[in-house]
């Protein structure tokens, strides 16, 4: 790749990030899309400013799914760029990596088409889940990126005979825990690949070796903050959603495999298919592979965390490596050049229908990831500098929702989603166990959705509310607090 390609992908970046915030900013100024983003530059500000691992001041704790993005995070608060010109650089250098990592595959993907690499960079840079990803101020964008960069190196390294890259990967995708832990599952497509290569031994014993000089780390930094080798968001999340699993896994698989498809995926899946009927026959078992990897995160989220919301924001890290192979399975079967009439017609069809839904969608989500940014603004942010404004630095506050909370009001606090505060785990959705609970702790105020616990907001004064407009112009409510009954 030269310097004026990376420097045109990179613009390319630019333009899509750009829109999405300037679509944002415009009608509700700068924000994240998401709560959780609020928990990542807590995670982060805390590191920087104090030295600690901690969400609360003083409390060093494992409720961070992606240790390395709050990392990344860190620099942005001693440069005076938090929370978010660093986040957003991160995200954009993220999504330009997208585009790179394509142009890097492309040769091993659309042999016959070398001139289309860019065009498979645009794609994924201008698709809207990548772009909703990297403004969104979470690990997402970053463990994608990851992702599609691990599968690309295993397309240009499957065949061989050199074992060194092998350790690279391996590293790599130990790395890639750091963001997040299903990261590790990158480790079985590259162990079948280097089964499948001349040199088995040898390549494998690299991989795994890389796999755990930056795994190994991992799991210790777990184990020294909370006693486990998981982060706490790891048995939280999973725990708090375990009704989800109660539908029939052909619907859930449904579910998730439905994700992907919602813009410019369901007119790339031809391709994909086609792509995979050609690796097939040609023995491209790293291009079947990467697939694979892709196919099994949807079915693992469908078997242990099958939630879609968010616009599926579990199932974006896929959703890259889907697009890729479709469009290199579209580029080889469409001949805009044709000389037969009715196959020029229908490639020029498939290739402008594949740009104007890619536009059309860019626009849309565009608009949703507005309305998120509406929501947390609106919701969790105001009724976090509610309490910063209206209740003492020591007063015990317990949360759903505690990202904002945690940045805006760094109070005591009590996390009923248990990434702060494990032990509320086990009984999770029990509510009467969590009025035991918040009996026993003695909360000053609870801040909560009302419909997310109507047992225990039954029980409470109300004291404020958001009376926020988006939230309830999208089908949802406003964020309440409440005085907790004392003793």
């Amino acid at each position: 790749m030269t310097r004026r390609h990376l420097f045109a992908i990179s613009g390319m970046a630019v333009l899509a990030l750009g829109g999405f915030l300037l679509w944002s900013a415009r009608a509700y100024g700068p924000g994240f899309p998401l709560d959780d983003s609020w928990i990542h530059q807590t995670y982060a500000r805390n590191l920087a400013q104090r030295g600690e691992w901690s969400f609360i001041p003083g409390q060093p704790s494992a409720g961070l799914t992606a240790p390395l993005w709050a990392l990344l995070l860190a620099p942005g608060h001693w440069l005076g760029l938090a929370p978010y010109a660093w986040a957003w650089l991160l995200g954009g250098l993220c999504l330009a990596g997208l585009g790179w990592a394509a142009v890097a595959g492309w040769g091993a993907l659309a042999q016959s088409r070398p001139g289309w690499a860019h065009a498979a960079a645009a794609l994924l840079v201008f698709e809207w889940h990548s772009v909703w990803a990297a403004a969104s101020g979470m690990e997402t964008a970053l463990f994608s990126l990851m992702a599609l960069a691990a599968l690309v190196l295993l397309l240009r390294i499957a065949k061989s005979d050199d074992w060194r890259p092998w350790l690279g990967l391996g590293a790599l995708i130990g790395l890639s825990a750091w963001v997040r832990p299903e990261g590790i599952t990158l480790l079985v497509p590259a162990a079948l690949a280097a089964l499948l290569g001349s040199r088995q031994r040898q390549s494998l014993g690299a991989l795994l070796g890389g796999f755990a000089l930056t795994f190994v780390p991992y799991l210790l930094f777990n184990r020294w903050l909370a006693g486990a080798w998981w982060p706490n968001t790891f048995y939280a999340k999973q725990a708090e959603y375990a009704s989800h699993r109660e539908a029939p896994l052909f619907t859930r698989v449904l579910q998730q495999g439905f994700l992907p498809l919602v813009g410019v995926g369901i007119v790339l899946l031809p391709g994909f298919v086609y792509r995979l009927v050609t690796a097939v026959r040609r023995r491209e078992w790293a291009v079947l592979l990467g697939a694979a990897w892709a196919a099994g995160h949807l079915a693992l989220y469908a078997l242990r965390l099958p939630v879609t919301f968010q616009h599926g924001r579990y199932a974006m890290p896929a959703m890259p490596v889907l697009y890729l192979w479709g469009f290199a399975g579209l580029a080889e079967w469409v001949k805009p050049s044709a000389r037969a009439f009715g196959l020029r017609l229908f490639s020029r069809f498939a290739l402008a229908l594949a740009a104007a839904v890619l536009g059309l969608f860019y626009a849309l989500g565009a608009q949703a990831y507005a309305t998120d940014v509406g929501i947390i603004n609106t919701e969790m942010v105001a009724a976090a500098r509610w309490l910063a404004a209206n209740s003492e630095p020591d007063d015990l506050i317990a949360a759903h929702d505690i990202g904002a909370l945690g940045y805006f009001a760094p109070r005591p606090l009590l996390d009923l989603a248990g990434l702060v505060s494990p032990e509320v785990i086990p009984f999770i959705r029990d509510e009467a166990a969590l009025a035991e609970y918040l009996d026993a702790r003695h909360p000053y105020y609870f801040m909560t959705f009302p419909d997310w616990y109507p047992v225990l907001t039954a029980r409470a004064e109300l004291v404020y509310t958001t009376e926020g407009s988006v939230s309830p112009a999208a089908g949802g409510e406003n964020m309440a607090i409440y005085r907790w009954p004392g003793p």
